[in-house]
């Protein structure tokens, strides 16, 4: 074939492959919007997803099976999906193809009917009002998100956001700026503006009130309209069971969930990894612990369960936060006081006591140490692991790519297959750990494993958040994953 001809076949397919890409892109609308049911890609998100980014995650696909994966079977699927009576729905299309491929099918139809036979069609989803108690880094990720994602409206829904300080028009206007414009996630896809009338944000379309309280017990949610509400506290003022149950004192609040580790009489819950041991009927407080815990915690059980840990440490690269000091200055410790834009900072870390809340098997078996570093989102942990079972790279890595495939840990831990991988790629990432496999180090011996997990501190563990909101709220949805 000479190379003009080969360059107009290559140019044709890909028309094709994005022609494909926008008709899935309309599907997908149409499941979420009308039937609450979200299509998903290896458990990489798909709404409000452009045809660039959708192929992208059809590439990575392809590369993390290796299998011929293709858009065209992905909107193959996704039309039968369509087609079927199924309640609401979570269903990862990309493991629908795997499956397809490995079980040697020839009708997308029939085998598709086949794994939804067991559907259960009685689910019906209670909505869930939700409050944001604070309004900072994750209480505007969740905020973004929770308003993107309402779907019909059925699942959990912001009610309203919590703030001290007076209400005017201009801290309305700096609110509403702050959300609709972020320097490391990017502007917001959707619409915000201000309600100076109502002292209220309109977040696509959705009247959300801001109110100003200095104590959680001083609101009277019920005037608002809102009822049995979970309140997502993400102030970080209030860690223990005691201070956490000041929010359930306010009229029309049921549940209370913490964004950072909890304290005394606080269950932390890593998604996926613990939350079954915590049944919403008997707690009403929670916590979400950390985003490193949340980062660490999959890969350290999935790594325990088939090797066996016999100890280790920790070390996470952090990027910085607003505890620290944008310039030298006055810090009740001493290493954060210092400029964090020009300093790699040595600060301490609770995950590795933290993790063996969550993995029981792991309690006092880790140590752990943070550096801080000057990049302001996006961070690495480094895990030296001595474990009882001898292996090898390819042998840590298979256990990996197989807990990102299957079981309870696949909405967790994202397998990354790339050699550049660096911490602005895994910005805007939903699983809380990314897995680098191509830095596994195992030593000659094969004991003593050397692990590198990147996490998005903020978007994926706002994600991690979410899952757990949907569990304590008992938004009950069929999972193919």
């Amino acid at each position: 074939m000479s190379p003009k001809k080969k360059f107009e076949t290559e140019l044709s397919l890909q028309v094709e492959q994005r022609r494909a890409t926008v008709e899935l892109i309309k599907i997908i609308s149409d499941l979420w919007y009308d039937k609450t049911i979200e299509l998903v890609l290896f458990r990489n998100q798909l709404i409000d997803k452009n045809v660039s980014e959708i192929l992208s995650i059809v590439n990575y696909a392809k590369k993390f099976v290796k299998k011929p994966i293709s858009i065209f079977d992905a909107v193959e699927i996704a039309k039968i999906i369509s087609q079927l009576d199924l309640p609401p729905s979570q269903i990862d299309i990309g493991k629908l193809a795997y499956e397809f491929y490995i079980k040697e099918n020839d009708n997308h139809l029939d085998f598709i009917k086949n794994e939804f036979a067991d559907a259960d069609k009685s689910i019906v989803i209670q909505s869930k009002d939700i409050v944001l108690y604070g309004f900072g880094r994750i209480g505007r990720l969740l905020a973004r998100e929770l308003t993107s994602r309402t779907g019909k409206g059925k699942q959990l829904r912001l009610r309203a956001i919590v703030t001290r300080g007076e209400i005017t028009p201009a801290v309305l206007d700096k609110r509403a700026a702050l959300l609709q414009n972020d320097s490391v996630h990017g502007v917001f896809k959707g619409s915000v503006q201000p309600d100076y009338e109502k002292n209220a944000l309109l977040i696509n379309g959705s009247t959300i009130p801001i109110i100003s309280a200095n104590n959680p017990e001083d609101i009277d949610y019920t005037l608002y309209g809102i009822h049995d509400a979970l309140v997502i506290d993400n102030t970080g003022a209030f860690r223990t069971k005691e201070a956490l149950e000041r929010h359930l004192k306010a009229k029309g609040v049921e549940k209370v969930l913490l964004t950072a580790p909890g304290k005394e009489g606080v269950p932390n819950i890593v998604y996926g990894v613990n939350h079954t041991d915590y049944d919403p009927d008997n707690y009403d407080v929670f916590s979400a612990a950390s985003c490193t815990t949340n980062a660490i915690a999959p890969v350290l059980q999935a790594i325990d369960e088939v090797f066996g840990i016999e100890k280790g440490h920790l070390e996470t690269i952090h990027a910085y936060t607003n505890d620290q000091n944008l310039v030298d200055n006055m810090h009740k410790k001493y290493r954060r006081g210092r400029a964090a834009a020009i300093n790699m900072v040595i600060t301490e870390t609770g995950a590795g006591n933290a993790v063996g809340k969550a993995v029981p098997s792991l309690l006092g078996k880790l140590t752990s140490n943070a550096i801080r570093v000057p990049v302001p989102n996006g961070s690495l942990a480094i895990l030296n692991l001595k474990i009882i079972k001898e292996t090898n790279k390819k042998g840590v890595n298979e256990i990996i790519k197989e807990s990102a495939l299957e079981g309870h840990l696949v909405e967790q831990i994202k397998y990354a297959i790339s050699n550049e991988l660096v911490s602005s790629d895994i910005i805007g990432t939903s699983a809380p750990a990314i897995f680098d496999s191509k830095a596994t180090i195992v030593d000659k011996d094969g004991n003593n494993i050397i692990l590198y997990v990147w996490y998005d501190n903020e978007y994926g563990y706002s994600h991690q958040v979410i899952r757990l909101a949907r569990y304590i709220a008992k938004v009950r949805r069929f999972i193919y994953h």
